[in-house]
Order: structure tokens, then C-alpha cells, then sequence
């Protein structure tokens, strides 16, 4: 059965697994230290919520949202930074159920929607509008680099 709970300290290590191996996934060394600082200081300074996919007590994936706000809509959105699911769970409904949980908590906040960015080639975009996400054609995104 999968349950979809929210990450509290108690949930540290797990979060810590699953973060590791989604930087990996990503191209990024293995340094579950780092991750561990990291996860740390997000749970410490209510950074971030972290939602965890379990099945059978097993932690096998995560989102990770972050806060921001619009000044012309003076309204809360979330930003969905993370995805991940395990590989060996994939294909299961468990990312799914997991960006549905993502909606269900920013509907009960109050909070305008949800924002996220992925890869041109990820295939998880059929599934982001499937669930009724949409592309964003009115923006150009742009990023500095400071280093």
C-alpha cells in the first residue's frame, strides 16, 4: 500500500537516501554528507516541504516544494523543485500520486498553484500534462550565474 506523508526529522534518513540518489540520477557525485547538511538546514530554517512516498514502511520517493510569492497577484505559490522515485518503483503511480498530493496541499493552503521546470526531453512531461499542468508560452525564464 503507499502512503504519501509529510517529511518530518523522524523521516531524516530517508529523505537523505532518496535525495542522494536523485542528485546521482542528475549527474552529481554521491555525498550523503553534503545531502544530509543540506536536507538539515531546509527542515531546520522551514525551508521546504518534503513530501515521502512509502510503501510497506519502504521510502521510495519524494517532492520537494518551495515558498515564493508573486507581488502583482499578492498570492503564494509553491515551486515543485524535486521529483523522484525510485527505479525500481517507477512506473507504479507513485510520481503521480505524489504531484497529486503536491496539488491537494497547495488547493488546502490557498496558494495560486504550483511551478516547476524540467528537461525538454524528460519524459515525465506527459505525465505533468496528463495531470493538467501547462506549458508556459507567455514567460521566457531567465538564470544568472554568479559562479
Amino acid at each position: 500500500m503507499l502512503d504519501i506523508i509529510r517529511a518530518e526529522r523522524e523521516h531524516l534518513t530517508d529523505v537523505v537516501t532518496l535525495f542522494d540518489s536523485y542528485r546521482v540520477f542528475y549527474g552529481q557525485k554521491s555525498n550523503e554528507e553534503a545531502a544530509l547538511e543540506f536536507i538539515t538546514n531546509r527542515f531546520l530554517n522551514d525551508e521546504s516541504i518534503i513530501l515521502m512516498a512509502y510503501i510497506e514502511k519502504k521510502a521510495v520517493g519524494f517532492v520537494q516544494l518551495y515558498t515564493t510569492f508573486s507581488s502583482v497577484s499578492m498570492q503564494s505559490s509553491y515551486i515543485l523543485n524535486d521529483l523522484y522515485v525510485s527505479e525500481n518503483h517507477r512506473k507504479r503511480g507513485i510520481g503521480k500520486a505524489l504531484l497529486e498530493k503536491a496539488k491537494e496541499l497547495c488547493h488546502k493552503n490557498g496558494f495560486k498553484g504550483l511551478a516547476l521546470e524540467t528537461a525538454k526531453d524528460n519524459p515525465a512531461q506527459s505525465l505533468y500534462e496528463k495531470l493538467g499542468w501547462e506549458k508556459d508560452s507567455d514567460y521566457f525564464h531567465y538564470f544568472w550565474k554568479s559562479v
